[in-house]
């Protein structure tokens, strides 16, 4: 429209240091948090057994895409790209606790809620095929890594961060 050219990236779960996670916004960061400040959680849904999965893209390596795609926009495809960590960076919120506990040392309560909520997905997974193949972009971070990254975070921001989940 009027000319501006344009690439729509539809994003997977963005995580990392500073987001303040909530249970349908940042899980990944959440769960780190609650292990870290040994916080209850909740599996929900799909039997409570934490079997959900998604995939998590690092921040900086988003922002690593949208700087290429900014510094090439005269070159690439005005189109939408699903931008996400791909099957490679996918978790359940089971494995998701297996890292966060240890990282952080910590076991938390977690309970189970066997009953689905109407709008909960069981698996996402981002197929960055579109978006690698015009830009050369693809995730490098594993899980671990930036799970890490936002555990040595909490741990270095404890005293601010640590009201939000007190």
């Amino acid at each position: 429209m009027y000319g501006l050219r344009t690439i729509v990236d539809r994003c997977g779960v963005i995580t990392g240091a500073w987001q303040m996670g909530k249970v349908d916004q940042g899980v990944f960061a959440l769960w780190m948090a609650h292990h870290y400040f040994k916080r209850p959680l909740a599996y929900l849904g799909y039997g409570g057994r934490g079997k959900q999965v998604r995939d998590l893209v690092a921040i900086g390596e988003l922002c690593d895409l949208v700087l290429r795609q900014i510094d090439e926009i005269a070159t690439l495809p005005q189109r939408a790209y699903n931008v996400g960590g791909g099957l490679a960076s996918s978790l359940s919120l089971a494995e998701t606790t297996a890292l966060c506990e240890e990282l952080t040392g910590n076991r938390v309560e977690i309970a189970q809620v066997a009953e689905n909520r109407p709008s909960d997905v069981r698996l996402y997974v981002t197929d960055n095929a579109r978006v690698t193949a015009d830009t050369g972009w693809s995730p490098g971070q594993t899980p671990r890594e930036t799970l890490d990254q936002i555990f040595t975070w909490i741990h270095e921001n404890e005293r601010l961060v640590a009201p939000l989940w007190s």
